[in-house]
C-alpha cells in the first residue's frame, strides 16, 4: 500500500509546530509584537518620559514650580501671616496651619485655603472701616514763616489807694492780619531756657506772625476781682495793651499741731471699756 501524502503531510506539519514549540528562544530579543509598539512618541506625553504624567504628579510640578518663584521673589519677614514657632517649623496665622520649611509655606500661600481667607479679611476689614466712625487727626499746629520779635512797652505802676503793685504791658503788632494776640502765664519750671527759680513766672503772648514772646514777673497771684485785670487789643493801632495787679503776700497762720492726747477710751463690741 502507498502511504497517503496527506496525512504525511499533517504530520509533518504537526512535528514542526511542535519543534518550534520547545525550540529555545534567544535572550535580548522582543516579540516581534512587542517591538512595533513605540512608547516615547504615543499621543499625550514629551519625548523621553516613559508614559504620561498623571494628575498628582502634574499639581506637584506645579507646586514645586511655585515655590521655586515665590523664594525668588518674595519677602518673608513682611509677610504679617508668616510666623515661625520655637520648635524650628512655620505657621500661617491666619489659615492655622503648620509647615516645616519656607517653601512649604510658600506653596500654601498660592493655594486656594489661603486665598479664600485672604479674601475674607480684606471684606471684614472693609466692612469694619465703613461701619466705625473715622477718628479724627488733628494736623497739628499751624506752621508759619516768623518776621521776628514786636516791639514791646512796659511800665510798672501801683494803685493809690490799696498800694497794689501793677504792670502794664503794650505789644505793637502792626503786620498782624486777622489773628489775635493770645497770652497765658507759664510756671519757671516750664521753661527749659534758663535755670527755674521759685520767685518769678513768665507771662508769654503770640500772635502770628511774630515769634512768641515771654515777660519774666513776680510769681505771685494775680488779682482778677474789680475789673483789675485789663486786656484790650486795638485792630487799628495794631496794639494789644494787658494790665495785671497782684494780690499782696499776707501772712496766714499754721494749723495748730495736735496735741498728745492724756488718755484714750477704747471700747470693745462685748461692752465695756477701760483707761490707758
Amino acid at each position: 500500500l502507498k502511504p497517503c501524502h496527506r496525512a504525511v503531510g499533517a504530520d509533518c506539519a504537526e512535528g514542526a509546530a511542535r519543534s518550534e514549540l520547545h525550540r529555545p528562544r534567544r535572550f535580548g530579543r522582543a516579540p516581534r509584537a512587542a517591538a512595533a509598539m513605540d512608547f516615547q512618541n504615543r499621543v499625550g506625553h514629551k519625548f523621553g518620559t516613559m508614559g504620561p504624567a498623571t494628575d498628582q504628579e502634574v499639581a506637584m510640578d506645579r507646586r514645586e514650580r511655585l515655590r521655586k518663584l515665590a523664594l525668588e521673589t518674595i519677602d518673608l519677614s513682611k509677610d504679617p501671616y508668616f510666623l515661625r514657632n520655637h520648635l524650628g517649623s512655620y505657621e500661617c496665622k491666619l489659615c492655622l496651619t503648620l509647615h516645616t520649611n519656607e517653601g512649604s509655606y510658600l506653596a500654601h500661600t498660592q493655594g486656594k485655603k489661603h486665598q479664600i481667607n485672604l479674601a475674607r479679611r480684606a471684606a471684614k476689614e472693609k466692612q469694619d472701616q465703613t461701619i466705625q466712625p473715622q477718628p479724627k487727626t488733628a494736623s497739628g499746629p499751624k506752621k508759619t514763616v516768623k518776621i521776628g520779635r514786636p516791639g514791646y512797652r512796659v511800665t510798672k505802676e501801683r494803685d493809690p489807694d490799696s498800694q497794689q503793685k501793677a504792670l502794664l504791658f503794650e505789644v505793637e503788632y502792626p503786620e498782624a492780619d486777622k489773628a489775635k494776640p493770645r497770652h497765658r502765664f507759664m510756671s519757671a519750671y516750664e521753661q527749659k531756657i534758663e535755670p527755674p527759680e521759685s520767685k518769678f513766672q513768665y507771662l508769654l503772648l503770640a500772635c502770628e506772625p511774630y515769634e512768641t514772646i515771654a515777660f519774666k514777673v513776680p510769681n505771685m497771684e494775680v488779682d482778677k476781682e474789680d475789673n483789675k485785670f485789663y486786656a484790650n487789643w486795638d485792630g487799628q493801632r495794631k496794639v494789644f495793651t494787658m494790665q495785671i495787679f497782684f494780690k499782696e503776700r499776707g501772712l496766714e497762720e499754721l494749723p495748730a499741731l495736735p496735741q498728745r492726747a492724756g488718755s484714750t477710751q477704747l471700747a470693745f463690741h462685748g461692752g465695756g471699756s477701760f483707761t490707758r
